[in-house]
């Protein structure tokens, strides 16, 4: 469920970042790549800032993350570190909503910049998190999660689908569905998507009897 959650709050933050912040992901730092090869092609630095400034925000917020975030084997449910990586992701989240109302839903120059970095860093933060789960998922990306979903359904004798990693998929496409609608109707209210998904999940966690949420240092 906390996935489940968190990768619709993805789906409407990338629709946010590639519509309003240079044409470029918050979270899928492949398509990133993608991108950075064709500035390159088109000798466009514009593109190229953008794509740089996110992809170091996400590498920022994901070592950030991971400094919290044990290596190896989980144990089962959640990790204790869990909310306190989400508690960070939150703060970014709550930057990141203020300088979207600041500038009425349409960056430009380098505010787009400065909203990008912030973005990919909630991002970064998030998938160091989704670490501390007990299944080790991904909500940020998911082409390995939609590959098990076709390969399972094709391949005989193959290991049932999961139904969370097919509901995380239709998260995904959802949460940017419900993004878009807001950005052609009432775009001051986009950021409030992802907000609302993070607040649900740290609730939970703290509600399912985890230690009390730590203070950020």
């Amino acid at each position: 469920m906390f996935a489940v959650a968190l990768t619709f709050g993805t789906g409407a933050t990338d629709v946010a970042s590639f519509t309003r912040l240079g044409n470029v992901f918050a979270s899928v730092m492949t398509g990133n790549l993608v991108l950075l090869g064709l500035a390159a092609a088109r000798l466009s630095g514009a593109l190229a800032a953008h794509v740089l400034v996110a992809f170091a925000g996400y590498v920022a917020g994901v070592a950030a993350g991971s400094r919290l975030i044990p290596a190896g084997k989980i144990p089962e449910g959640v990790h204790h570190s869990v909310p306190r990586v989400l508690l960070a992701e939150l703060v970014l989240l709550g930057g990141f909503t203020a300088g979207w109302e600041l500038t009425g839903g349409a960056p430009h120059g380098g505010d787009q910049l400065v909203l990008a970095a912030v973005a990919a860093t909630a991002m970064g933060m998030q998938s160091a998190a989704a670490r501390g789960l007990s299944a080790r998922v991904s909500t940020t990306y998911l082409t390995n999660t939609l590959t098990m979903v076709v390969a399972a359904l094709v391949q005989p004798g193959s290991r049932r689908v999961q139904w969370r990693e097919a509901t995380q998929l239709l998260a995904l496409a959802g949460g940017a569905a419900v993004g878009g609608v807001l950005l052609v109707t009432v775009p001051a209210a986009l950021p409030a998507i992802p907000l609302a998904a993070l607040i649900l999940v740290i609730g939970a966690i703290a509600a399912s009897g985890l230690p009390p949420l730590p203070r950020l240092p």
